[in-house]
């Protein structure tokens, strides 16, 4: 592959709601530059970045990839992300390097949750974007009703650069609104000029009109002449959109068909034309030695940097780093530093990754966005650099996995294999986390939703051959007591020789601090325990609080108080009153009111306006206090909740039913509280086995 300058280089990330044709796009580009021979289709599952089996299987983008397609000798990095919820982490990570961003509609389903979505994450990482329209060959596909629906929504930034012309249900030309001039496809799929239809003129009226409007909005000059009356020219508007396109306060909406490979002339043409270059936009890190704000800037002249944004680790293809190069020039065996884990590293042989195929390359100038094989210790969100000038950039903030389920291997033994093969996928993905949950003897496993986690255990048995089944979690209850009782116990074993005695007489009550298991006292008077034996006495209670009497839960709060017994001068040890401790304890407890509590979260669900009502009555039904709501930017609401934790298993799911996909939760834990009387007669009866009984 050639090499490209900084100025000929445009890195743009695709974004929108699911199924709305981001894929297919990528193919109709990499069709139309001259890239590939024929065009694959994502049904087919021989697509150019569809390329994991999964993706394959189940005709969706997981992970993202980078297409690099050349055009008008220019390169452009096409960054073809994921449209569902549950891989934003790809998102984000693409979002951090892109400098622009396409946003994706299918002019049939319209805008969807995810087109707002996709503008919300333009507008936090300050964006410059387009708007695609596809499925213009589709009869039902409303150009009009989009730009409508975008313009009601994002107000004057709104400008239609085309309109479709259509003949008998077919897709056949385009209007540009710019020049107010009409095309015509050809055959071999060029143009041909042609007269604009009578029954676009009131169209092309209402969307020149919309586009004069956003040019105007631009300065105070255009907007005085505007008023007037007054005409722009051609070279005034296309002089107006470069320098507003770039800075976001212009966003072109295109259009055309993905499947007949029309409208990517113009979106490429206008992409190397208004979307800017990596030069256009800043990139700033802080130098480690110095502790100074470090302007990178894409700029070639100054010391090489690069950012780890994402990491492949397949098994096939081996482990690659993508970087963007933020400063400098980057070349085959390069010495990089990384300062994160005071590291130095050879990269080797450079590449672009062309979806999962790499192409090796000479160099990479700033700005670009490559490969580096094979480097041991670097990972996602890693900064590289000289070590003379150590750069640190900040990284890219990827969403919390909330969604998690039990996970344990089908076949025994394979506890390493799985666990080896997890650190790979959380290499790729820092949207899954795996938490041994000792307390519970439970592994659990955190993605960002039901397919996430389905999609991970696929993952490991088609890569790694191993298999595991996801299970509903445990929740951690703990047990306690509400009252104080006075109880004793006598331990006396004869067996021929020494015996073993121990006797313990002990008050038990609230100490009322759920936070420490246990608190232990004594008031023995005259001798009736030895001393020596008050540390036996505190172990029984220390291991007894480990699984408590009720349902073999640990026990919080608990007051323990050794105040009388006896003991025997030969038959007496250590572990009977170790032993005669353990069971007072259990027949302490047993007799202070014992309850059950329940771990409470403390939750934050934001939505839009129209949907608090369907969500605080959700809540309520799970048995959440909803505690408060709070306004949010674009018309959303965050609504504050206390809910238990076996209320939010399959909550993800639920609220994006509820939502359309638009609701996003969080939540930490909060604290313990006494679960109903219901629940804690179905967790004693379910765990009843798991009490021992037995006086050992």
């Amino acid at each position: 592959m050639n090499i490209y300058t900084t100025d000929r280089i445009r890195n743009v990330v695709l974004l929108g709601h699911g199924g709305c044709g981001k894929t297919s796009l990528v193919e109709a580009m990499a069709y139309l530059s001259g890239m590939t021979t024929r065009m694959g289709k994502v049904t087919d599952g021989n697509t150019v970045s569809d390329y994991d089996k999964e993706e394959i299987k189940r005709h969706f983008s997981i992970n993202t990839s980078v297409v690099p397609i050349t055009w008008e000798d220019t390169k452009i990095n096409i960054l073809d992300t994921p449209g569902y919820f549950d891989f934003v982490g790809e998102v984000e990570e693409a979002v951090g390097v892109a400098d622009a961003a396409i946003i994706v509609v299918s002019g049939k389903s319209g805008i969807e949750v995810g087109t707002k979505k996709a503008w919300e994450i333009c507008e936090k990482y300050k964006l410059p974007r387009m708007v695609f329209v596809t499925d213009m060959d589709i009869d039902e596909a409303s150009y009009r009703q989009v730009v409508q629906d975008l313009q009601d929504m994002y107000g004057k930034h709104i400008a239609p650069f085309h309109l479709p012309i259509r003949e008998n249900g077919e897709f056949v030309g385009y209007v540009n609104v710019l020049q107010q001039r009409a095309k015509r496809w050809k055959p071999d799929g060029s143009v041909e000029k042609t007269e604009v239809p009578d029954y676009s003129i009131e169209n092309l009226n209402l969307c020149r009109e919309a586009l004069m409007e956003a040019v105007a909005e631009t300065s105070e000059e255009f907007m005085e002449r505007y008023f007037n009356g007054e005409e722009f020219s051609e070279d005034e508007i296309r002089q107006a959109l470069r320098v507003n396109v770039a800075d976001g306060s212009i966003v072109p909406v295109l259009m055309g068909s993905n499947i007949l490979a029309r409208g990517m002339y113009t979106l490429m043409v206008d992409i190397v034309k208004y979307l800017p270059s990596p030069e256009k936009r800043s990139c700033t890190g802080i130098n480690a030695k110095t502790n100074e704000v470090y302007n990178a800037d894409y700029d070639f002249s100054k010391p090489k940097s690069a950012y780890v944004w994402k990491t492949i680790a397949d098994p096939f293809i081996g482990k690659y780093s993508l970087i963007k190069v933020n400063s400098g020039v980057i070349k085959p065996d390069d010495v990089l530093f990384n300062h994160h884990k005071d590291s130095e590293e050879k990269i080797g042989k450079l590449y672009v990754l062309n979806g999962n195929k790499p192409v090796e390359v000479k160099e990479l100038h700033a700005g670009d966005i490559g490969a580096l094989a094979k480097l041991t210790s670097v990972t996602t969100t890693d900064s590289l650099s000289t070590k003379n000038n150590p750069i640190l950039y900040i990284r890219t903030t990827i969403s919390t996995p909330y969604t998690y389920k039990r996970y344990k291997g089908k076949n025994k033994g394979d506890e390493d294999k799985i666990s080896q093969a997890l650190q790979k996928l959380m290499a790729e993905d820092l949207t899954i986390k795996s938490v041994n949950d000792s307390e519970n003897g439970q592994t659990l496993l955190y993605g960002m939703g039901d397919q996430h986690l389905e999609i991970i255990a696929a993952k490991l048995l088609e890569r790694y051959k191993v298999e595991i089944e996801l299970s509903k979690p445990k929740v951690a209850f703990r047990e306690t007591i509400r009252k104080k009782s006075d109880v004793e116990y006598k331990y006396k074993k004869q067996s021929g020789g020494h015996g073993q005695y121990g006797h313990v007489k002990m008050t038990f009550e609230p100490s009322g601090d759920l936070e420490t298991p246990y608190v232990f006292d004594q008031c023995v008077v005259g001798g009736a325990v030895p001393k020596n034996y008050f540390p036996a006495v505190e172990k029984g209670v220390s291991e007894a609080v480990e699984k408590g009497p009720m349902a073999a839960y640990p026990v919080v709060g608990v007051k323990a108080v050794l105040y009388d017994g006896s003991y025997h001068p030969v038959d007496s040890s250590e572990m009977a009153f170790k032993v005669a401790t353990v069971q007072a304890f259990k027949k302490g407890f047993m007799e202070a009111s014992p309850v059950l509590l329940e771990p409470i979260a403390s939750l934050k669900v934001v939505v839009p306006d129209k949907y608090t009502g369907d969500i605080m009555g959700d809540l309520n039904k799970r048995r959440g206090r909803v505690l408060g709501m709070n306004p949010s930017d674009g018309g959303y609401q965050e609504i504050v909740a206390d809910i238990p934790y076996m209320e939010l298993y399959g909550y993800n799911t639920d609220l994006r039913s509820m939502t359309g996909g638009s609701g996003t939760f969080s939540y930490e834990f909060a604290r313990y509280e006494q679960a109903p009387s219901d629940i804690q007669e179905k967790e004693v009866a379910a765990r009843a086995s798991k009490v021992d009984n037995s006086e050992s």
